[in-house]
């Protein structure tokens, strides 16, 4: 006991005299990994009785030798050292007591909650954690491999699971007929509108104001049905919403974002040209200022335009006579404004495209937005509607990973399912892998948006990687099905068609590994000028 009470003492006081060294961040970082490690043996040490005393030798002894070697101003090392002292004093009763060594005693109770109160501080939170659930087997769940649902905000599983059932119940049994048919109900928006996720992430105006996080779980779960739906979506709230919220003046936002948050108002966004999809900055669309008149007369065409057959308004990005492109709000009454839908999609059939077509538009001047001038306006647009992308890819990825397991487990061959095959298993541990890395990365993006720290390549990562990943993973789930896999009831091929579209518009894969190439070499590979 006395020898025990010294020890005690003598740890003390060397710590305390290592809390007045200096300490450089590496020798930090290896006593953060040392504080760590000495936690997790701690538990293992109130578990195992049978090595107590050995045990807490051997580690005041490496403690002790770490601290001389470290010289660090150790600013947990009095927690540590308090958890050590409790040890030891509940050691020596144990010596005197046995009996104490019963887990369910009321001393070892409260002697093991006081140390680890004390642990708690000296460890971050993951691991703290981690030591609690020590005692609670934890078990691998392959639908959310890296716990994505205890990362969430009580609000964001709320709107999400409403969500979830308002696709599932209310847009899936529409699904099949839409495509064949390649028909878009516009009710569908006005549902939309109805349960308040058209422009979700804005503050009033009669919109949600959710998290960006939030957003990108509705997109997964709308596109999980389809991406013609999410597109549908995306469109309204992305790129027609936010540049009004974004660049508009407050006359602009009061008379148009209402509206649109109920879809009372459908929208759609006007970039693309027949001659000029990946660089929009060589658009020949014209705005002509007329002095006389007092409006700008745009002159032009739109093409690949989600919603514009049926869009009451547009958001339209033209040349002016400076050279510099600028937006406008154009709206379906101005005289030579037309919107013929492209016909005989593969693609996408369950949501309506088109082209906008401009002869001598006369688009008065409190329809420009006057706050954006250059491509830093469409591209802010863009990105915003590009991380909704890579949430949705992967919500249909999802889909077809479930529905190809499903149907593995189901169907027999050879006197076994087909999940017992060591080829089935090794595509569905792939598809899992980048699913889940997905959509830890589309959270992560989540998070930095709400925080104004995302950056558009890391939006343009995620894109890529989402959408050129969900296909792979739709086209290996339509092979895992064989002949049953070109069937729409299985909905598999329409996810494949979708998704071919999605790896394309909005920047196609090869335009993001271009964005991401110049931001790594700084470099542009776009032109031959540097």
């Amino acid at each position: 006991m006395f020898i025990l009470c010294l020890l005690t003492a003598f740890i003390w006081g060397i710590t305390n005299w290592f809390l007045k060294q200096g300490s450089t961040g590496l020798q930090q970082i290896k006593y953060d990994n040392r504080v760590k490690q000495f936690g997790a043996e701690i538990w293992y040490f109130l578990t195992n009785a049978q090595y107590w005393i050995p045990f807490l030798l051997n580690q005041c002894g490496s403690v002790l030798y770490y601290y001389s070697l470290s010289k660090t101003d150790f600013s947990t090392a009095v927690p540590v050292t308090n958890a050590l002292t409790l040890l030891i004093t509940y050691l020596c009763d144990v010596i005197s007591r046995p009996q104490l060594l019963n887990s369910n005693h009321k001393m070892f109770t409260n002697i093991s909650n006081r140390t680890f109160s004390i642990i708690r501080h000296c460890l971050k939170p993951s691991f703290s954690m981690r030591i609690q659930n020590a005692s609670t087997k934890i078990r691998f769940n392959y639908e959310d491999a890296f716990d994505l649902e205890s990362q969430l905000k009580d609000d964001e599983r709320m709107v999400r699971d409403q969500f979830r059932d308002y696709c599932q119940e209310k847009l899936m049994p529409r699904i099949i007929e839409a495509n064949r048919k390649e028909i878009f109900d516009k009710e569908i928006m006005r549902e939309l509108g109805d349960l308040g996720v058209l422009g979700p992430t804005i503050q009033g105006y009669g919109c949600a104001g959710i998290s960006y996080v939030a957003y990108g779980l509705l997109a997964r779960e709308v596109e999980r049905v389809d991406s013609g739906y999410r597109s549908a979506f995306s469109v309204q709230s992305s790129l027609v919403m936010f540049p009004i919220n974004e660049f508009g003046t407050e006359e602009q936002k009061e008379k148009y974002l209402p509206k649109l948050a109920t879809a009372e108002l459908i929208g759609c966004f006007g970039l693309t040209e027949p001659n000029h999809g990946s660089d929009p900055g060589s658009m020949e669309t014209q705005a002509r200022w007329d002095e006389n008149k007092q409006v700008y007369i745009l002159n032009g065409t739109k093409s690949w335009i989600t919603n514009s057959p049926i869009a009451d308004i547009a958001v339209v990005w033209a040349k002016c006579d400076d050279k510099e492109i600028r937006g406008f709000i154009l709206e379906r009454s101005m005289k030579g404004f037309t919107t013929p839908k492209i016909e005989g999609k593969f693609s996408l059939r369950a949501s309506i495209t088109g082209q906008i077509s401009m002869d001598d538009v006369h688009v008065p001047k409190e329809n420009l937005l006057p706050k954006v001038k250059g491509l830093k306006g469409p591209f802010s647009c863009l990105n915003n509607a590009r991380y909704g992308i890579a949430w949705g890819a992967l919500g249909a990825a999802e889909f077809c990973f479930h529905t190809a397991r499903q149907y593995t487990l189901e169907r027999k061959q050879f006197g076994r399912p087909l999940a017992q095959t060591q080829l089935i298993q090794k595509k569905f541990a792939d598809m899992l892998t980048e699913i889940s890395i997905g959509l830890q990365a589309c959270y992560r993006v989540g998070q930095l948006k709400d925080d104004n720290r995302a950056t558009p390549e890391m939006i343009s990562l995620i894109k890529r990687n989402s959408c050129g990943k969900s296909l792979d993973i739709a086209r290996q789930c339509r092979d895992v099905l064989g002949g049953n896999g070109i069937s729409d009831e299985y909905h598999i091929i329409r996810h494949v068609m979708n998704l071919e579209a999605v790896n394309t518009y909005e920047g196609t894969h090869d335009i993001h590994a271009l964005i991401l190439g110049r931001a790594i070499t700084g470099l542009p590979a776009f032109t031959s000028s540097t």
